[in-house]
């Protein structure tokens, strides 16, 4: 199963190689290695490296409805963000008596705000198989609803791209308030473990980055199986001529609403394990120019091939990490130049250049 489903993407095969290796040796560097060591690998350097894989199999969700479907989503980092809300109330349920106002049941912010009792949405988040659920279910919730009046309407193009913008920036201005319940402008902070493991030890951190490995490698995986099917076919077929498609009797609602539900799912286990890696989660994910910079990512990855988003995830954001700290005012115009760059010289972005290179060999 898995050979027919990667016989045809060496660029697929490489990745994964990459993947299995990198959850191997990076914890081997980390935690076997000691420090002063040339080849020590730094805590912090491992929590770097699993945000990056976090971002990448968000990338790769964005891939999947945009480079085989034909839908710009701009709204994707909602998705993104509400799991990275439901993992961060658990982690923040877990505090317990450990806050800073040491009140069993409500976070220090609510306290702060005089609530008086838990909201019932907060219930059940002390369970992390319920958590586990939420972090699909309402993701997957919010896509289907949105998807499903949208497509129905046959709702395309421009259009839906500023309908999916509209959607995150609606919801970030919703997360700001304070009356919602989610901390306002400042969000969930101060998680102190996981399943009770300090979050700031260096193996919950190495489980994290192992995590998000496997994470990135199932989803590349279900990407990828999606894709080389008869289904598979299909989306590529309403993405090219959806009329003719429909004329032939495909449900084409149908279809666009299961990939975009399944690419909204894909982003919200993105953001769960992202939080705990980075240790906040506030409205600010949901910010509309973070969508367009996961499109960014795809782009200069290069549309349609999967690999070359997570490739395109990657390197910009090592890109972003550095610019930031030795120009960090001239990150957006590098930004920019990149797309430019990528739309004029790359239109098929990175994997298309070594798809080519790989012809002409």
């Amino acid at each position: 199963m898995l050979t027919s489903i990667l016989r045809q993407d060496r660029g697929g095969q490489v990745l994964l190689t990459l993947l299995f290796a990198a959850a191997i040796i990076v914890p081997v560097l980390n935690l076997a290695v000691p420090q002063g060591h040339p080849l020590h690998l730094e805590t912090y350097t491992v929590s770097l490296l699993g945000k990056y894989l976090c971002y990448a199999l968000l990338a790769l969700a964005v891939d999947l409805v945009w480079g085989y479907l034909g839908i710009l989503s701009l709204g994707h980092g909602a998705f993104f963000a509400l799991g990275g809300y439901a993992m961060g109330m658990y982690l923040m349920r877990q505090i317990g008596d450990r806050g800073v106002y040491a009140n069993p049941e409500l976070p220090d912010f609510m306290v702060f705000l005089n609530w008086t009792e838990l909201p019932w949405f907060w219930h059940g988040f002390d369970h992390f198989w319920l958590t586990c659920l939420m972090i699909v279910l309402i993701p997957g919730a919010l896509a289907f609803v949105f998807g499903w009046l949208a497509f129905r309407s046959r709702v395309s193009g421009v259009y839906l791209s500023i309908m999916t913008q509209a959607l995150t920036f609606a919801l970030m201005l919703a997360f700001f308030r304070n009356e919602m319940g989610f901390g306002g402008n400042n969000g969930l902070t101060d998680f102190k473990d996981l399943l009770g493991a300090d979050l700031q030890a260096d193996t919950t951190r190495i489980a994290l980055f192992v995590a998000s490995v496997l994470a990135l490698i199932l989803g590349y995986l279900i990407c990828r199986a999606v894709v080389a099917s008869r289904l598979g076919s299909v989306v590529i077929a309403i993405r090219d001529a959806e009329p003719r498609t429909r004329f032939i009797g495909y449900k084409v609602e149908h279809v666009k609403l299961a990939i975009f539900v399944l690419s909204a799912v894909l982003a919200g286990i993105a953001g769960a394990l992202y939080v705990p890696q980075v240790g906040i989660i506030n409205p600010g994910e949901f910010a509309p120019l973070n969508s367009i910079e996961i499109v960014v990512w795809v782009a200069l990855g290069g549309r349609a091939t999967l690999y070359g988003a997570v490739i395109g995830a990657v390197l910009i954001n090592y890109a972003k990490s550095w610019f930031t700290v030795e120009f960090p005012e001239v990150w957006l115009f590098a930004l920019g130049s990149l797309f430019v760059l990528a739309t004029l010289v790359l239109p098929k972005g990175l994997a298309g250049l070594l798809q080519r290179r790989e012809v002409s060999a």
